[in-house]
């Protein structure tokens, strides 16, 4: 099978395109060779006219969470490592955490700082890191940090999935913490099924094929 065959896919699966990509997974299609982007997952975290941004779900970065937020170890989902985000403002660290409250409503048990990002019956969301999360334990299903973030400017995301760089598919409650990290980029393509699941066999080189 020819690498240049899956650029003719439609990159949002011959559904409806979206105004906002927020919610969203970016699947890195194997024309994609970035190092920082080749066959990883993004979740869009906010999109809109001003751009856009991002976190790499699929990267551990090997610091134990403990070192830097010993409070959020014990919550943290194996592996409890650092993740890398992305390239951009790695000084910064982003929360994600999945929590048991099927409403994730502010009241209701919710860490400080909860923003919903992926809804579902454990939604998943963004939390302020700076609280204390241990009173709020039995809500929180699980946690995971990421070092940066990716950026994108006004348009250029939209560019980036035109020239066939990405595949935009919708995100399941379980994939930001998932305990396979380095196994996601396969089981979401390979969940969409037709072509998708066939670029999820790929090897990492294509013309080895």
């Amino acid at each position: 099978m020819v690498l240049g065959s899956f650029n003719a896919f439609d990159p949002f699966g011959g559904g409806p395109r979206p105004a906002s990509l927020r919610t969203k997974l970016l699947v890195a299609t194997p024309q994609l060779l970035d190092p920082s982007f080749a066959r990883r997952v993004v979740l869009v975290l906010d999109h809109g006219n001003h751009g856009a941004v991002g976190i790499v779900l699929d990267r551990p970065g090997g610091l134990a969470v403990d070192r830097l937020f010993p409070a959020w170890h014990e919550l943290a989902t194996p592996p409890a490592e650092l993740f890398t985000g992305g390239p951009v403002g790695r000084s910064g660290v982003i929360g994600l955490v999945r929590l048991r409250i099927p409403s994730g409503t502010p009241g209701d048990g919710v860490p400080p700082g909860w923003n919903v990002v992926v809804p579902g019956e454990h939604p998943c969301g963004t939390v302020d890191l700076s609280e204390d999360p241990l009173p709020y334990r039995e809500a929180i299903l699980g946690a995971r940090l990421f070092s940066g973030y990716s950026g994108w400017s006004s348009g250029q995301l939209e560019e980036e999935i035109a020239d066939g760089s990405w595949y935009v598919v919708d995100a399941e409650e379980r994939d930001p913490l998932s305990a396979d990290p380095e196994g996601l980029w396969r089981r979401v393509l390979r969940r969409q099924g037709g072509a998708l699941s066939i670029v999820s066999a790929l090897p990492p080189d294509p013309s080895a094929n």
